[in-house]
């Protein structure tokens, strides 16, 4: 029997106009196995959900796509795919919040950067959907912001990320529509976030184990002030042996399990919270250091891979909608370190969580994903001496 899954990422019931030739599934958020959970060490202390929504006013939501089996017919499937949409302040706000971004290597795409660099905002949430799919996830996104009570502007520039799914799902096929984009952002939601093969993250593929979505956050204090950091991640990237976990090297120990062709292709979107009190330009600075996470978990940056990464600050409210001098508040520099060391741990814990909540998956022609083994985690963290 074919099935089309249509899954929002918090236990909301699906918009059923928008979704009427669809099944839905519910997808209760981190109920499987975290990376923690099998004694992998990480630095640093996270927040009460260790993820992206401890930065309060953060929603996340998901939409899944999954259906049929068998050999690809492009336009009918296998379809193995998704959205995920990140609302900064959260979907009843129409107020900016300070950004930056920065990419590593940009064979890739994340539209409305020109104009985050531009103005220092991102004025809507960040998608993520596969590589085919931003057009109509961005025209969607200008349909949503249209329909808001108070335009910022005549026009719309939405942050929409990807990363390619070709290898499990019909990306040629078209199948993410405007009402999945809507329905991500409809389901979003604070708390525990569903990690692993959900949303945009579906069809993805990490260091040739099933990747997908994978999140993390950091508490941090410096004198006497208390922050949040907040990662996801939707990690479709690396070589099987070039994979560390707390280093130990899992890809060059683990080495059963089918390949996929294309050896390090593939990329990794990361979006980067705070409620720290940064500028545009430390936000850049901020960002930046992302680099340092994915290198912790073996990454090198191909030729072929989207290293696109954004970050925004939650505090300033009402910076944009200010008449006249808006009054501003910013971290002094000499204070942003210990902000800085929160994204590399935070990010390095996002792409294990990844790693970790993904499931074996068969997608389109029967190529097999499998799911890194977490019996050969255990194992190997203790081998290494590395278990917690």
């Amino acid at each position: 029997m074919t099935l089309e899954q249509a899954r929002p990422g918090f236990g909301r019931a699906p918009v059923a106009a928008a979704l009427v030739l669809l099944v839905a599934v519910l997808v209760p958020a981190q109920e499987k196995a975290r990376a923690r959970d099998l004694g992998v060490p990480f630095d640093g202390k996270p927040g009460p959900y260790n993820a992206i929504t401890d930065v309060p006013g953060v929603e996340v939501g998901h939409v899944t796509l999954i259906k049929g089996k068998g050999k690809l017919v492009v336009g009918q499937g296998p379809v193995r795919t998704g959205v995920t949409a990140v609302m900064p302040r959260g979907r009843g706000s129409n107020d900016p919040v300070f950004a930056g971004w920065y990419s590593l290597n940009g064979n890739g795409e994340m539209t409305g950067t020109t104009w985050v660099k531009e103005s220092g905002f991102l004025e809507g949430p960040v998608m993520i959907t596969n590589t085919h799919s931003v057009g109509v996830v961005r025209d969607a996104v200008v349909g949503w912001s249209v329909k808001q009570a108070k335009p910022l502007q005549p026009w719309s520039l939405p942050v929409v990320a990807e990363t390619y799914d070709g290898w499990l799902n019909d990306i040629n096929g078209f199948h993410v529509k405007a009402e999945h984009a809507l329905a991500a952002i409809d389901s979003a939601r604070s708390g525990a976030v569903a990690e692993g093969n959900v949303g945009g993250g579906t069809g993805m593929i990490c260091y040739s184990f099933k990747g997908g979505i994978g999140t993390a956050s950091r508490r941090v204090s410096s004198r006497g002030q208390e922050w949040n950091v907040g990662v996801l991640v939707q990690a479709n990237f690396g070589g099987r042996r070039s994979l560390v976990v707390a280093g130990v090297p899992m890809g060059r120990e683990i080495q059963r399990s089918r390949r996929r062709g294309g050896g390090g292709r593939g990329s990794i979107i990361v979006v980067v919270a705070t409620d720290a009190p940064l500028l545009p330009h430390q936000l850049e600075r901020f960002v930046r250091r992302v680099p340092l996470g994915l290198a912790r978990t073996g990454a090198t940056s191909s030729n072929y891979s989207g290293d696109i990464f954004i970050a925004f600050s939650t505090a300033n409210a009402e910076a944009w909608h200010a008449t006249g001098s808006a009054k501003i508040e910013m971290l002094s520099n000499d204070r942003i370190d210990p902000l800085f060391a929160a994204v590399v741990q935070a990010t390095e814990e996002s792409v294990v969580n990844a790693l970790i909540a993904a499931e074996t998956m068969v997608g389109r022609d029967d190529h097999r994903i499998e799911a890194l083994p977490h019996d050969r985690v255990r194992e190997l963290l203790k081998k290494y001496g590395r278990a917690k």
